[in-house]
């Protein structure tokens, strides 16, 4: 493909996701009861950067399972991968504002004179958000052909692995703020959907790659 058409094919996927982010946040806004426009924010973008991710989770196991090819890295798992980052990191931003207005370090410690950590429930949602949220920056800045040229496949996908442990200290981080606001059964069984359909698929996909290897190697 032309490296015009090719880059006119990728900012028409990318204004596609963004739309669909849009969508997807615009719903859940809407669903999240007034007056708190912080929360409601923050709850549009976590239930965004949600589903995002559980897509691009879901893209390498599928090509598996339907016996397509699984590069590496391929592009539309890579755009969707990059907004699910995007919109985690918009999240984290707003999330931050959300419980104790201008005072943000009480997300994290107890107190500053003597140090002590917010070591509850609350913390721990927060220092997994947190640390989810690192994982994501780091995966965004590797999302790119520049980033796999100059680390090379092999030390490129050992850190795009990192996705798996974003993806879990996302469940944590989900499940400690669904029993901290106690939330709604219809938001706690779409993040459970969400959650047991990506740990699913990969799991499925994994059993078919391990048997298309075992069989490769008895040929």
């Amino acid at each position: 493909m032309p490296k015009a058409a090719y880059w006119i094919q990728r900012s028409k996927r990318h204004l596609l996701l963004a739309t669909v982010a849009v969508a997807i946040a615009a719903l859940a806004y809407a669903a999240t009861p007034p007056p708190d426009v912080r929360h409601r924010l923050s709850m549009a973008t976590a239930y965004g950067a949600l589903a995002f991710l559980a897509v691009s989770l879901w893209l390498g196991p599928w090509n598996v399972l339907r016996r397509r090819p699984n590069p590496i890295s391929f592009d539309l798992r890579r755009d969707v991968g990059i907004w699910a980052g995007i919109i985690a990191i918009v999240h984290t931003a707003i999330g931050l504002t959300v419980h104790l207005r201008g005072r943000m370090w009480m997300y994290f410690f107890k107190a500053i004179h003597p140090l002590k950590l917010q070591n509850s429930q609350f913390g721990f949602a927060n220092f997994t958000g947190l640390a989810a949220a690192l994982f994501f920056l780091m995966l965004l800045a590797i999302s790119n052909d520049l980033s796999l040229r100059t680390l090379g496949t092999l030390r490129w996908k050992s850190l795009q692995r990192w996705t798996y442990a974003a993806f879990a200290l996302t469940v944590a981080h989900g499940i400690a703020y669904q029993l901290i606001e106690k939330r709604q059964l219809p938001w706690v069984f779409i993040f459970t959907a969400l959650m047991i359909a990506v740990a699913a698929i990969q799991i499925l996909g994994f059993l078919r790659a391990q048997r298309r290897m075992n069989h490769s190697q008895g040929d």
